[in-house]
């Protein structure tokens, strides 16, 4: 497929090296310019972008930058993608050491997820906000392997969901449906399931335990 990545941190970097692996046409972005990103795009093939140009011709769309940013991101960012395009979003709303304070999350409550859908202007699928990056590169194994990490994925659109579990399968890990974007609460820091490194059992165990209040340490 042909993927965009919107943000080249730990987790927009580890997926650019698996996907090209993959034999994916990848795209990659970052805020500070196409130059700054010459030893990831020597290291795998992927194609340096600006950041409104990463959606372009995509089917998939990975926005993986600090949710303060999100804002920000160009107008119009995915006029130009493929039909149908499906949008992965990896963020987590850490308000007292990076976000500030976002007020839609903070008092009316909406998930953080839901709160990105809105800033872009289109449904995402909540994936990899609980992953630890290396475990992208390390942990993958082959489908049925007994130590398979599951990872939980949340959203509303079906298809666009569908696609994001079969390209997770193809990176190795397992999948969990966490549900809608309106119970991607579930998966969001401080949660037990945000960080576990398990299988599907244990995960699903894990977002059923979830309490709806966020924690005090991941309050403004």
């Amino acid at each position: 497929m042909k993927i965009g990545i919107i943000g080249a941190g730990n987790i927009g970097g580890n997926l650019t090296r698996r996907l090209t692996a993959l034999g994916h046409d990848v795209s990659v972005a970052n805020s500070r310019g196409p130059e700054t990103l010459a030893a990831l795009v020597e290291e795998t093939g992927a194609t340096p972008v600006k950041v409104q140009d990463a959606a372009r011709g995509a089917e998939v769309v990975v926005v993986t930058v600090p949710l303060k940013a999100v804002p920000n991101l160009p107008s119009g960012l995915l006029d130009e993608a493929a039909d149908g395009v499906v949008v992965i979003d990896t963020g987590n709303y850490y308000p007292q050491q990076r976000d500030g304070r976002i007020a839609a999350i903070e008092d009316d409550g909406l998930t953080e997820s839901r709160w990105t859908a809105q800033q872009i202007g289109h449904t995402v699928i909540k994936a990899f906000n609980g992953t630890y990056a290396q475990d992208i590169l390390d942990r993958p194994r082959p489908a049925g392997a007994p130590d398979r990490v599951a990872l939980p994925v949340a959203g509303d659109d079906e298809a666009a969901k569908r696609v994001v579990r079969a390209l997770i399968d193809e990176l190795g890990f397992d999948t969990v449906d966490a549900g809608g974007l309106d119970d991607s609460w579930r998966q969001q820091p401080g949660t037990p399931v945000y960080g576990l490194a398990e299988g599907t059992a244990a995960v699903t165990k894990a977002l059923a335990e979830a309490s709806p209040e966020r924690p005090a340490g991941h309050r403004a």
